[in-house]
């Protein structure tokens, strides 16, 4: 087969319109439009970042699209929706806008929405200026707010019996970057009383309320509700399908998708890796989404972070060295800033803690709050569930079971706790003497002076103390800096079920030089427990890592390193026992 009749892969890509025309591999959502037409007339949803919302209303937007009627085989000849076209396709005008091109430094904000909506209404009018009345152009332009534009347009195409469908991608993320890089204060000025977003979305409100209105369909897409909440004053413009059983699966890729796309590439000659092993390297860095509690054998992966790791195996013909995009780490990065943390550690930091110490949580997922309402220990819940830090597992006592959705999730949760430890000047660790520390750990067998040094340091910096007074607290402390190296998968006792080592330290995949794979053992004793009981623990413990020392687990991903059976035990803060067991020919074999 000829190399250029192969799909190429899209990372990156989200204009459907070129995917189509340059032969890239699609993932055919299309089977959801008869659905999205049925559903509601305006449709809202949310997704984290980079889940592949810009590419389905692209999609949608090509295939409703009046322009392209003449062009269906074209643009879906190989989707399904080529066999089962709708009454509705190609019979709107789409007026869309993409809200993460505003600029949203105070001064400049409202010049830049405007800037950018001017732009769509000119691609607006260069697209569907022949089907209007002479003059339509001029008068649309003689408009000075992107407000009055909208407004003219829908009035104007109302009388004239045409439809619009209109789509607003990344609602929020102008604003999200106000309120975490400039303050409640600038966020307020642009979204409550007056402001000028809030008065657009008051007219977009009117025009989605009325009979007759040309502005027939509408889908926006954002990362949280927050924004829409406090510009229309409690969530009354469109139907939120997040959290809808039917629409799980709307973005991001099934596991079957996912397969059939990795098939495709091995079918062409393109793809030399094993199927079943990619998936299976795949799987615990970017599956596990769930966005419905109906849905919990339908979990999804990342599209984003998927096409990344595909991308490299075709171009390079192995794996990525790193498992995260860095473009991932960025958005994270810039979550962090929106789950502020205070210096105080307050109600919210104990969520994150109570996270990173038994990888889940458990609470009602908001609809809709406003930004005063976003510190709300329920409603902040709910935050980490929108932005994908969190993923719906099941319902217990009434109440939504979250819990962190992979490996990618859980390094961002490692790293909101450290620095929140290091900004409220609790607790802090030199990278470089840690890295060192755990290089010497990997490679040379030398664990004991590792943690000596966290010991040292235990004893160093008292105000740690009161936040690691518990086993669970003394475990999550462990989990979040014993992570900070790219060293170790450390994979704990929650992740890996029950019965099983508090800690596998898992070698890199990526680093198969590592010559030593831990499990580990961490006892706890209180305060005043006398010290007879570390002899006891000790025993406890190694009986336990023997058991566990032949696990399937452990043996299917160690690789060529070799295992050590390790201990440690806490007196409160302190660290009074560490033990290595020797593991018998006997327990190998």
């Amino acid at each position: 087969m000829e190399q250029n009749s192969i799909k190429g892969i899209p990372y990156g890509l989200t204009d459907y319109t070129r995917l189509a025309r340059e032969n890239y591999y699609y993932v055919d959502k299309t089977h959801f439009i008869p659905l999205i037409e049925q559903f509601a007339l305006y449709l809202f949803l949310i997704r984290p970042r980079r889940f592949g919302k810009t590419l389905l209303i692209n999609m949608l937007a090509a295939y409703y699209d009046i322009n392209n009627a003449d062009r269906f085989e074209e643009l879906f000849g190989e989707q399904w929706i080529y066999e089962h076209p709708t009454s509705l396709r190609a019979k709107f005008m789409i007026l869309r806008f993409n809200f993460s091109a505003v600029n949203s430094t105070p001064g400049r904000l409202e010049e830049s929405f405007e800037k950018h909506c001017t732009e769509r209404f000119v691609e607006f009018a260069n697209n569907y200026e022949h089907l209007f009345q002479p003059g339509f152009r001029e008068e649309l332009m003689s408009r000075t707010l992107a407000s009055e534009r909208l407004d003219y347009i829908n009035s104007t195409a109302s009388r004239l019996r045409l439809r619009i469908y209109l789509i607003i991608d990344e609602y929020d993320n102008f604003t999200n970057t106000i309120l975490s890089t400039f303050g409640k204060d600038a966020y307020r000025k642009a979204t409550h009383g007056e402001g000028f977003f809030r008065y657009f979305f008051n007219v977009l409100k009117f025009l989605t309320s009325g009979n007759g209105m040309a502005l027939e369909r509408m889908f926006i897409t954002g990362v949280s509700p927050i924004t829409l909440d406090d510009v229309t004053s409690g969530f009354n413009i469109g139907t939120n399908i997040t959290t809808s059983p039917l629409f799980n699966s709307l973005v991001g890729f099934t596991e079957t998708e996912l397969r059939t796309m990795l098939e495709y590439y091995r079918d062409q000659g393109v793809l030399t890796m094993d199927v079943e092993e990619m998936i299976r390297d795949m799987k615990p860095w970017y599956d596990n989404y769930c966005f419905a509690k109906e849905c919990l054998n339908e979990s999804m992966y990342n599209s984003d972070m998927t096409l990344y790791y595909v991308n490299s195996c075709l171009k390079l013909g192995k794996k990525p060295e790193e498992m995260v995009d860095t473009n991932i780490r960025t958005d994270y990065n810039k979550l962090r800033h929106l789950i502020r943390i205070d210096h105080e550690l307050g109600a919210n930091f104990s969520v994150i803690r109570e996270i990173v110490e038994n990888g889940r949580t458990s609470g009602t997922i908001s609809s809709a709050f406003s930004v005063e309402k976003m510190v709300d220990r329920n409603n902040f819940k709910s935050l980490l569930y929108y932005f994908g830090l969190l993923s719906i597992r099941g319902v217990e006592r009434g109440q939504t079971v979250l819990t962190i959705p992979n490996n990618t999730v859980r390094e961002q949760f490692y790293t909101y706790l450290t620095e929140a430890y290091n900004q409220a000047d609790i607790f802090s660790l030199d990278f470089s003497d840690l890295a060192d520390l755990m290089t010497g750990m990997a490679y040379d067998a030398a664990w004991q002076p590792l943690f000596a040094y966290i010991a040292a340091e235990l004893e160093k910096q008292s105000r740690i103390r009161e936040f690691i007074d518990g086993e669970a607290h003394v475990k999550g402390f462990l989990l979040a800096y014993l992570n900070m190296t790219n060293l170790y998968q450390l994979m704990p006792e929650y992740e890996l079920g029950k019965g099983y080592a508090d800690f596998y330290f898992r070698p890199n995949p990526q680093m198969p030089d590592i010559r030593y794979a831990y499990l580990m053992e961490v006892k706890y004793l209180k305060r005043d427990e006398p010290e007879s009981r570390i002899t006891t623990l000790k025993e406890e413990a190694r009986e336990q890592l023997l058991k566990y020392a032949s696990d399937e687990i452990v043996m299917q991903t160690i690789g060529g390193a070799q295992l050590k059976l390790i201990t440690i035990v806490f007196r409160g803060w302190e660290i009074v026992g560490m033990e290595e067991t020797k593991i018998s020919e006997k327990v190998m074999d």
